[in-house]
């Protein structure tokens, strides 16, 4: 005969007054539990055994990097880009610079606005020229400028590791003694054209296939170079002129100093030490006071295009002396 299962018995009010009620949960403990020497719930076994996997993890990871990044140095030359004229972003067409520059309070201008007669009002523009200008009569503000520096000509070329002088004693009246002519009502603009590694220009060096929109006046220069001195046809021509009729009457006569261009032995640029672009100082002689006059410089080299509204090739700025 089988004996009879026992019917479990209710639980008696000490049995339920024994049962361990769980702990309220408290952050301060959990952060720092003292009876348990533990830290956020892990003790110092278990944070150093973490801290020397992330160790380990972002020591090779950085390791890593160091060495992708050499090795992508390796391929970069720091005289030559990697990516040259059509390649480049820069692309082939250089464009044409102007100095001095408005103040940096209105740096979106291109207005020369100032009064012939006080001094106060021009120094802005001549203390620009100034610092502008002090790389082409200091050597040692260049870094490698110096021995290095050649007397170069159209038909003497800079050697190897040397290069040309840009010959300042050839600007006067455009000069710092003189206040660059600012004080006289009849300022000095300088040009420059943006470097383009590589790019070697295509000269206008014949009078016989010039362009029909090129001003006839660098047209009849051009022919009396050609007659006289052709050696120095290959040059990057240059020609400021008032932008519309009224501002072609307003502007006066125009001179080019030392040359109405950029000779051809500066290019092609190789970013060589201590290389400083060639500069044309524009100087106009009697520009109409009182009134706006809108100038357009341009660069003329077959291979340079002209945009009026993208700015190719040429440089706005306008004129104001009161």
């Amino acid at each position: 005969m089988s004996k009879p299962v026992p019917m479990p018995t209710s639980n008696t009010e000490e049995d339920l007054h024994n049962i361990r009620k769980p702990e309220p949960f408290s952050f301060a403990k959990f952060m720092y539990n003292s009876e348990e020497g533990t830290v956020m719930g892990r003790d110092r076994s278990s944070w150093a055994k973490i801290g020397i996997f992330y160790v380990a993890f972002y020591g090779v990871l950085a390791a890593l990097v160091a060495i992708c990044m050499w090795a992508f140095f390796q391929t970069l030359d720091p005289r030559i880009p990697k990516w040259k004229l059509d390649r480049s972003i820069i692309g082939t067409n250089p464009g044409l610079g102007f100095r001095p520059l408005p103040p940096v309070d209105n740096v979106e201008s291109t207005l020369i606005w100032y009064k012939g007669t006080q001094h106060e009002n021009y120094k802005h523009w001549t203390d620009s020229l100034d610092d502008f200008l002090a790389v082409y009569k200091v050597p040692g503000l260049t870094p490698g400028r110096g021995q290095n520096i050649y007397n170069c000509d159209y038909n003497q070329p800079p050697p190897k590791g040397q290069v040309c002088d840009v010959d300042i004693k050839s600007w006067s009246p455009c000069t710092k003694e003189n206040n660059y002519n600012y004080h006289k009502s009849s300022p000095c603009i300088f040009l420059k054209l943006n470097k383009i590694y590589g790019w070697i220009p295509e000269y206008y060096n014949t009078s016989k296939d010039l362009p029909a929109n090129m001003p006839s006046k660098l047209k009849d220069y051009i022919k009396i170079v050609e007659t006289t001195e052709s050696h120095k046809l290959n040059t990057i021509w240059v020609t400021c002129e008032g932008e519309n009729p009224a501002d072609q009457e307003n502007i006066g006569p125009v001179a080019y100093l030392p040359v109405q261009g950029f000779p051809g032995y500066f290019y092609p640029y190789q970013n060589s030490e201590g290389y400083l672009s060639p500069l044309v100082a524009v100087h106009f002689e009697r520009p109409k006071r009182g009134i706006i006059i809108n100038v357009e410089c341009k660069a003329w080299a077959r291979n340079i295009i002209h945009d009026r509204k993208e700015r190719i090739g040429s440089v706005h700025y306008e004129l104001l002396i009161d």
